[in-house]
């Protein structure tokens, strides 16, 4: 799933749309997107300039927006016209740093759907290391 296709699943534009593929995609079981963070983000002006760090809360809004991605591909017709809104973050961790130049690596596994709010695992990784990790839920929503 390129750019163009992922923009037809989430309504984020820049600065916030913060996947640039997918990967892999198995319906129902899991997603893998690719979010590449260059010096050109807008986050790195004032978070720590001098060490440029790209922030945790963007981190795990990438994942969130892995977990948009997924359920989408998983519901299909269903979720059509509805917004997908963030409802929790349990057990969030944090084990490394991010920064200009790395390529994070979003996973996002299905867990559950009732009445519209849905769980997923995710994790961050760069290189294969964990950078962050965390259990999302989410709501689809008529607005």
């Amino acid at each position: 799933m390129d750019i163009l296709e992922i923009q037809k699943f989430l309504p984020h534009r820049y600065p916030f749309l913060l996947i640039d593929k997918v990967v892999e995609c198995e319906p129902g079981v899991r997603l893998l997107g690719v979010k590449n963070i260059t010096y050109n983000e807008p986050c790195f002006q004032g978070h720590f300039p001098h060490i440029p760090v790209f922030p945790g809360v963007l981190i795990l809004e990438a994942m969130a927006q892995s977990t948009g991605l997924l359920a989408s591909e998983t519901a299909g017709e269903e979720l059509r016209g509805m917004t997908y809104y963030l409802t929790g973050i349990d057990k969030a961790k944090f084990k490394r740093p991010a920064g200009p130049g790395d390529q994070l690596m979003l996973e996002a596994k299905f867990i559950t759907s009732k009445r519209n709010i849905w769980s997923f695992d995710c994790r961050a990784e760069v290189d294969g290391e964990l950078v962050a990790s965390a259990n999302i839920r989410c709501a689809a929503v008529v607005v």
